[in-house]
């Protein structure tokens, strides 16, 4: 090993707390300076394919969530304990230069033996409304900061938790695109005699070719995440015929488990476009883009952000905290999306996003407001701001407020 800095990161078990901690990852390399990466994760297999596929090292630990029937707690405990004792252990055979807590249960029991070894250490909190373990970790006595990507998210900590608003941190095949590709630009629009602009019609129709798109007809993209969104699927599926009359195509990701009942739909309804149970190419899925279907995790706001693209939200319902809705509020709030609760019942999904979504295909002026909206919003230098305090505390072992 060396001398050779270590950089810990922690949590998982999801895309949205893993992809911002790669992307800081993805910046610190880019440094030219000798580092290791480790990353201290959940068991789900879903934390070794990411982490395999970029090349950084996964510890997994068996801490579970925090149970909500007391029965369930001495287990819990004890799996807590196991796992702290094991980050106590790795962290006294080598000193981490910084351990930087990416939300999820599973950034517990390094931040916690982080803090009492006396190591610099960080939370990742892309959420405007943190998770419980981000609100319990940042309590703790020693912690040296907290990552936000909107300001609104200094009212949800305590005065003494230092926070810095960052953005959240993107990988850099979002940065790279700069918002190209705006709406008015689709079949039939008047070509633009700039060179920029025809680099950018450029860029946008390699995406939707690459994807299996027509290159010059708009498009539509829904998502909803990894595993795709049940009811955004079942609502999509009504309303086939709907997007099949604007003229415009699909890209879906819908999940393994409806994607061929959703291509079902849109092949009977003529609505011509692809659809996917995932794509690991989400960058040029958004740039494709004319407009984005979307749920409202953090991490993908920010990709979304940095894309520059207008979208209509459907924040995941069932979170007890309402985090997306909080998220997407942002958003809104801005002038970058519209957002709708998701419905359980799909006809009234229906319902309600024809007439939002058609609104919107229809008036290019206001999906350039959006676009301009978000880009606005969006902050694609996230991953080197949070990378650069990173490389600070670990040259001077500074443990101040950020």
């Amino acid at each position: 090993m060396g001398h050779r800095p270590w950089f810990v990161f922690a949590g998982g078990g999801t895309g949205g707390h893993l992809f911002p901690a790669l992307a800081v990852v993805e910046s610190l390399r880019e440094r030219g300076e000798g580092i290791d990466v480790s990353f201290f994760c959940t068991e789900r297999a879903l934390d070794r394919e990411i982490l395999g596929a970029a090349q950084v090292e996964a510890v997994p630990l068996g801490v579970q969530p925090v149970p909500s029937r007391p029965w369930r707690w001495p287990g819990f405990l004890l799996r807590w304990r196991a796992s702290v004792s094991l980050c106590k252990r790795a962290f006294s055979d080598r000193q981490p230069a910084v351990v930087i807590g990416a939300g999820g249960y599973a950034s517990g029991p390094p931040v916690a033996a982080a803090l009492r070894l006396g190591v610099p250490t960080f939370l990742l909190n892309p959420d405007a409304v943190p998770g419980l373990a981000n609100q319990h970790l940042a309590r703790r006595r020693g912690m040296t900061g907290v990552f936000a990507q909107w300001p609104v998210t200094r009212d949800r900590f305590p005065p003494p938790v230092p926070v810095m608003v960052t953005g959240c941190p993107v990988r850099r095949a979002f940065c790279s695109f700069g918002g190209v590709g705006m709406n008015a630009r689709g079949a039939g629009a008047e070509e633009d005699s700039r060179g920029s602009d025809v680099m950018e019609r450029r860029v946008v129709e390699e995406a939707r070719q690459s994807l299996g798109l027509d290159p010059g007809r708009r498009t539509l993209l829904v998502t909803g995440a990894s595993q795709g969104a049940r009811t955004v699927n079942e609502a999509m599926i009504r309303l086939a015929g709907v997007v099949a009359s604007w003229g415009w195509q699909v890209l879906h990701l819908s999940g393994s488990a409806d994607r061929e009942r959703v291509a079902r739909a849109y092949a009977e309804a003529g609505t011509p476009g692809a659809v996917y149970p995932f794509t690991d190419r989400m960058a040029d899925a958004m740039v494709a883009a004319n407009l984005i279907v979307s749920r409202a995790g953090a991490s993908t706001l920010a990709e979304i952000l940095a894309v520059g693209r207008p979208a209509m939200l459907l924040p995941y319902p069932f979170h007890r905290d309402r985090h997306q809705w909080h998220n997407g509020a942002v958003l809104v709030e801005a002038g970058a999306a519209v957002m709708l609760e998701d419905l359980k019942d799909a006809s009234a999904n229906v319902r309600q996003m024809s007439p939002v979504l058609t609104s919107l295909v229809t008036d290019d002026a206001r999906r350039d407001k959006m676009a301009a909206a978000a880009r606005a919003l969006g902050r694609p230098d996230a991953a080197d701001r949070v990378a650069d305090r990173l490389c600070e505390a670990a040259k001077t072992g500074d443990r101040k407020c950020l």
